[in-house]
């Protein structure tokens, strides 16, 4: 693991006596791509900001590289910010756009046009310096944004939601162009959204946010196949979220059906929580499954159909490249590896958190 450059230590916000962030604790690493994940009002933009330093926390620290810069103005900090809402000067050229930061911190003019050059050529802008930024596209000027942020050679790049104006395809695009600046440029991105499959594209770490507190941390492929709670299963791709009893070691009872897993520590004849992938479960022939239903609904995705079918009083929620009229029986078969198991709140107080939006 790299080198820790920022921590959050207790860091609690309210605004007009409503809790936005409850003791959050963080670390964040050198050279690392961080999404902050969660719905709206979850507390990730808030947390950014209080790292960009346009927000002081109530309560708690921000240490950067060892230093305490929890009141250090934003132009003093060494990040820099690009925001969903590109902010671009729209009397300035592309040039001037980019050389703003630079002009104030009084460098020459030998540098800030080499600045220019090396950051338009970085984000495939090349040939841009006096159009101006009216005249570009949605991409174009998020591109620009970026390139204004990193002239300024900051360690950290905090990006607020930057692609939620841009069409399905350009969004695409530009999530490659983020992991290739980021590879290039070495430095560490803090990345705040609400859309599952961005984060999960770009992220060598995921935070995923609810009511101002962290439910999970960790790598795409953790958050996605061993989530802690329903709420980060629900919120994270698609998935059948079953109340079950947990019989013993290595066998849960889902629905009245025993199925063999491989979770273990439960206890026994415990009630849990059962997450299973739509893409995890194969519809085979009735005899060779445990469980047998009924496909109710159908629909062509492209990639896959999804269908779903009801077995045991509960729809399930199918993803298959194979295509299964409605109305026929199926068995449901899911390989052990693919049942997640995860333990069933303590308290009300505690679904609410893991729960709600």
């Amino acid at each position: 693991m790299q080198r820790k450059l920022i921590n959050l230590t207790d860091i609690s916000k309210s605004y007009n006596g409503q809790l936005v962030l409850d003791k959050l604790n963080l670390d964040i690493h050198e050279n690392e791509f961080l999404t902050l994940l969660g719905p709206s009002g979850c507390g990730k933009t808030t947390t950014l900001r209080i790292l960009g330093g346009f927000e002081n926390p109530d309560d708690g620290k921000v240490i950067f590289d060892g230093q305490d810069i929890t009141t250090v103005a934003p132009n003093k900090r060494q990040l820099n910010t690009v925001f969903q809402k590109y902010a671009l000067f729209t009397h300035m050229t592309i040039a001037e756009n980019i050389a703003f930061g630079l002009k104030i911190k009084g460098k020459s003019q030998a540098y800030i046009k080499d600045k220019i050059k090396y950051a338009l050529k970085l984000v495939n802008l090349e040939d841009f310096e006096n159009r101006s930024p009216v005249s570009l596209s949605g991409g174009q000027q998020q591109r620009i944004a970026i390139a204004r942020a990193i002239v300024n050679e900051p360690k950290v790049l905090l990006l607020d939601e930057p692609l939620g104006a841009l069409d399905l395809k350009l969004r695409q695009d530009m999530q490659y162009e983020l992991i290739r600046l980021k590879n290039e440029l070495g430095i560490t991105f803090v990345y705040v959204t609400h859309d599952q499959e961005e984060a999960l594209t770009m992220s060598d770490t995921i935070v995923v946010m609810n009511q101002g507190y962290i439910q999970q941390m960790g790598t795409p492929e953790d958050i996605y196949n061993e989530p802690t709670n329903a709420f980060v299963a629900d919120f994270i791709g698609e998935s059948n979220i079953i109340p079950s009893i947990m019989v013993e070691d290595k066998l849960v009872e889902i629905l009245g059906v025993k199925f063999p897993c491989v979770d273990t520590g439960f206890g026994q004849n415990k009630p849990v929580d059962v997450v299973i992938r739509p893409e995890d479960i194969d519809l085979v022939k009735p005899k060779d499954a445990l469980m047998t239903g009924r496909v109710t609904h159908l629909i062509f995705k492209g990639v896959h159909y999804e269908m779903e079918v009801m077995a045991n009083g509960f729809e399930w929620l199918v993803h298959s490249t194979d295509m299964v009229p409605v109305g026929t029986e199926v068995g449901i078969h899911v390989d052990p590896f693919d049942i997640q198991i995860m333990n069933k709140p303590e308290s009300e107080d505690e679904e609410a958190v893991a729960i709600e939006e």
